[in-house]
């Protein structure tokens, strides 16, 4: 929300703010919970590629890039959270690093099932209101988005219940901070 201070945490970028997007639209991560993201599956990276879906400032996978992800592609329907990626990622120095895409998680999914991608790192914090993880974390599975030993980091409601395996995803992690839950899985095959 604006007002709210965010900045990158850890890495190249450390301490650098981070623009919130304008409106209520947008519930941001809070530093406490991404540094607990960070710490339960970094906290650092030696490459990788990264898949930010819902991304609304795209504090996520900024923060992943700042800490040695070598590309992330961005995904959010919202024209106001796509121009506000955009701004962080040209603050940051890290154009050369991402794909941005204005575009609903659902159809984004079938694009880059076309394109052939594979991510070793997924972000999914979908609005609490419209909570399809376990189903989109089905279709990355069922088509390959995913490459052995991805991890997929998924933000909810702490009432949402996610299972313990999806498919070849299973559960390693699950943390509770308030409202906010964080189920993190691991691609296994």
């Amino acid at each position: 929300m604006q007002g709210d201070t965010m900045r990158i945490i850890a890495g190249r970028r450390k301490g650098h703010p981070l623009i919130s997007v304008p409106g209520r639209g947008t519930r941001p991560t809070t530093d406490k919970v991404k540094e607990s993201i960070f710490n339960m599956v970094g906290p650092y990276f030696n490459g990788g590629r990264g898949l930010d879906l819902f991304a609304g400032t795209g504090s996520l996978g900024l923060e992943g890039i700042s800490r040695g992800m070598d590309k992330v592609i961005f995904v959010d329907q919202d024209k106001k959270a796509i121009q506000t990626i955009w701004s962080n990622v040209k603050e940051l120095g890290f154009e050369s690093k991402v794909e941005v895409y204005r575009n609903d998680a659902e159809r984004a999914l079938k694009i880059l099932i076309k394109r052939g991608m594979k991510f070793d790192y997924v972000f999914l914090d979908p609005p609490y209101d419209d909570q399809k993880i376990s189903a989109m974390m089905g279709v990355m599975d069922d088509h390959g988005l995913l490459n052995t030993g991805a991890v997929v980091i998924a933000e909810h409601d702490h009432q949402v219940f996610l299972p313990e395996k999806n498919g070849g995803l299973l559960k390693e992690k699950e943390s509770n901070y308030g409202t906010t839950s964080i189920s993190i899985y691991k691609k296994s095959t």
